[in-house]
């Protein structure tokens, strides 16, 4: 028993065709959806009329929302008219070689470990960790200099977050003497 395959009609190949030169509608159509999705959750979230100040909570929500929708149209309007992007000439990779699979591991478990330490080590000593495992990951071997910039990066994010901006960071044990 033999099978054929039947080929590939005339009318799909232009279809086809179609849809790799126009691919980047695909990249406006997710902008589209992200825009609807943020503009009716800002239209539909509670606010009590006392709680706002000049600009309430949905004020970001709904300009990101609407911009969001606005650069799905232009760039939908620009790929229909032919536009197409641009491969990056700038990025010095060989892709012949293979991924650094050591330094993305390396990564995963800082931020990993960040995320475990964070509640008992608090966000000072969490985050020099985290500075400082990156700095390794990345190759960075200046074991003198690294960890003084990564808890010198740390302390100075949670006082900014914490004390300046109102947004509180844990504290760990270095709590009462932040």
């Amino acid at each position: 028993m033999t099978t054929t395959t039947e080929p590939v009609s005339d009318e799909t190949e232009p279809r086809r065709s179609w849809l790799k030169e126009h691919s980047e509608l695909g990249v406006s159509v997710l902008l589209l959806v992200l825009g609807v999705l943020v503009l009716t959750d800002a239209l539909t979230m509670d606010v009590d009329i006392a709680q706002r100040g000049p600009v309430g909570p949905r004020t970001v929500p709904i300009v990101v929302g609407a911009g969001l929708l606005v650069i799905a149209a232009l760039l939908a309007v620009d790929v229909l008219r032919g536009g197409r992007g641009e491969a990056e000439s700038g990025e010095d990779v060989d892709l012949s070689e293979p991924a650094d699979w050591r330094t993305v591991l390396l990564l995963a478990g800082v931020f990993l470990a960040t995320a475990v330490l964070i509640d008992p080590l608090g966000f000072p000593l969490a985050g020099a960790l985290l500075f400082w495992g990156a700095a390794f990951a990345l190759g960075s071997r200046r074991y003198d200099r690294d960890p003084l910039i990564a808890a010198a990066l740390s302390l100075l994010t949670y006082v900014v977050f914490n004390n300046l901006l109102g947004v509180p960071l844990p504290g760990g044990p270095l709590m009462g003497v932040l």
